[in-house]
Parts: C-alpha cells; sequence; structure tokens
C-alpha cells in the first residue's frame, strides 16, 4: 500500500473510471472528478481499500477546477499525479456547427486541463509529481468531421509540451498520452451540429481496445515517468508516423474512412 494520491478527471466512466480502478488496485488513494457524482459515489463504494473522494466536476468552470484541487489538498494534504481526462468530441463539419459547440468542446478539453493543472502545479512540484494530459490521435493529425476535438487536443498537447520545458529542473513529471479509438461513452456524448448529443456510436466498439487495457498501459507509463505515449498501433503510431512522411496519403485514408461511417457529416 501506498499513502501517495491521485486525482482523475472525467473519472466516472471509460479511461477515467478503469483508471480509477488500476490506481485503487495499486494503493492509491484517489480525489476521482466528473459531473456525475451519482457515478462516482458508486465508484466510491465498489474501491473500498483505499480511501476515495469524489468531487462533483465541471471542469469547463475554473471555480470547479479550484475547488477539486482544494478538496484534494483539504483531504490528503498533497497530490503526487493529476491525470487530466476528462473530454467531450463533436462531429459536424465546420460549415454546419455552431460555433459554441466548438467553443464547448475546447472549454472542456483545453481550459479543463489548463485549469485543473494552474491549480495543482505547487503541490505537483513539492511532490516532484507527474501531471498527464490524455489526448488522441487527433492531437497529431486533423480528424474530418471533428474540427473542435481535434484543435482542443493539439492545443493540449502544445500546453504540456511548453509546460515540460517550463519546469525541466523542477523535478515535474508531464507526459501526454494518446489512446487511438477506445470503447468509452465519449462518442455516444459527443456534440453534433447543434450541441445535441450523437447519443449512439458510428463505429463498432466491440473491435476496439479496452477501456481497461489503455488505463494499465497509461499506468506503466506515467510509473516509469515517459514523455510521451501514442497508445494504439495501427491507428496510433503507424498512421502518426505515416503522416509524418506522406501527409498527403493520410489526408485521403482519413478522408476516405470518416466518409464511410454511418450517418457521416462529410459530404
Amino acid at each position: 500500500m501506498t499513502d501517495k494520491v491521485v486525482v482523475i478527471t472525467g473519472a466516472s466512466s471509460g479511461i477515467g473510471k478503469a483508471l480509477a480502478e488500476k490506481y485503487a488496485a495499486k494503493g492509491f488513494n484517489l480525489v476521482l472528478a466528473a459531473r456525475r457524482i451519482e457515478r462516482l459515489e458508486a465508484l466510491k463504494e465498489k474501491l473500498s481499500n483505499v480511501e476515495v473522494l469524489p468531487v462533483k466536476t465541471d471542469v469547463s468552470n475554473e471555480e470547479d477546477c479550484k475547488h477539486l484541487i482544494d478538496k484534494a489538498i483539504e483531504r490528503f494534504g498533497k497530490i503526487n499525479i493529476l491525470i487530466n481526462n476528462a473530454g467531450i468530441s463533436m462531429r459536424a463539419v465546420l460549415e454546419d456547427v455552431e460555433t459554441e459547440v466548438l467553443r464547448k468542446v475546447m472549454d472542456v478539453n483545453y481550459w479543463g486541463t489548463v485549469y485543473c493543472t494552474k491549480y495543482a502545479l505547487p503541490y505537483l512540484l513539492e511532490q516532484k509529481g507527474s501531471v498527464v494530459g490524455v489526448i488522441s490521435t487527433g492531437g497529431y493529425i486533423g480528424l474530418p468531421g471533428r474540427t473542435g476535438y481535434s484543435s482542443s487536443k493539439f492545443a493540449v498537447r502544445g500546453f504540456l509540451d511548453t509546460l515540460r520545458v517550463e519546469y525541466l529542473r523542477a523535478g515535474l513529471h508531464v507526459l501526454v498520452v494518446a489512446p487511438g479509438f477506445t470503447a468509452s461513452e465519449i462518442r455516444e456524448t459527443a456534440l453534433v451540429a447543434d450541441g445535441s448529443q450523437q447519443g449512439k456510436t458510428p463505429r463498432n466498439e466491440n473491435k476496439m481496445m479496452s477501456a481497461e487495457r489503455c488505463a494499465s498501459i497509461m499506468y506503466r507509463a506515467i510509473k516509469n515517468r515517459r514523455r510521451k505515449m501514442i497508445v494504439s498501433f495501427w491507428d496510433g503510431k503507424v498512421i502518426v508516423l505515416v503522416a509524418k512522411l506522406w501527409a498527403w496519403l493520410v489526408d485521403q485514408i482519413l478522408y476516405a474512412v470518416f466518409k464511410n461511417e454511418p450517418d457521416s457529416p462529410l459530404k
């Protein structure tokens, strides 16, 4: 057992929930953040071997993020790891999408990461701890029909890469993790052009990497203080590498793949 403390945003489902279960199995005390507090409370009951502090948090709200970190320090007195996992997706071409949708995606994905990291930073520096940002392959290459999503993930990568350099001599560990397609609720809750939720996934979730597998890979990367981690192979490492060599080819492939999705927004 350990007295280390990990803060995980977006912990009510998917990768965030799987990370909570993984860290609980390793004996970490948990501070879990999400808007759906009832899910966090249920998860707390399940993870009875460690101390779990659920905090209702909308990461797009700066005061909520400050409150999350304040509650973590009030309860445990320190933070060893912050995992910025909360995220939202969208699915619409630019000419159709309401600008408010783009703003909302950026508020959750980018500003949520900035706010939580900003307020946790003094405590992470004290522990020479880890700050983690969960992006996706879409944070390396532009995904058609996902202008707001890819832009936000590029922004998170730029923010954390810069943070790493700023605190290079302070012992802060910064990891940017890019999962490929992972089974989760993110496609069901993705926003369409008018800001409503998509409600169903356009892809076969059964063929994707499980959230638990992704969480295990992330756990090792954090433990080994990796700088960057592209989790998946074909829809991750390979496509990012090919994009560096033959960007025009990847553009063609991505367009074809996303155009052939059910109800694709691409013309």
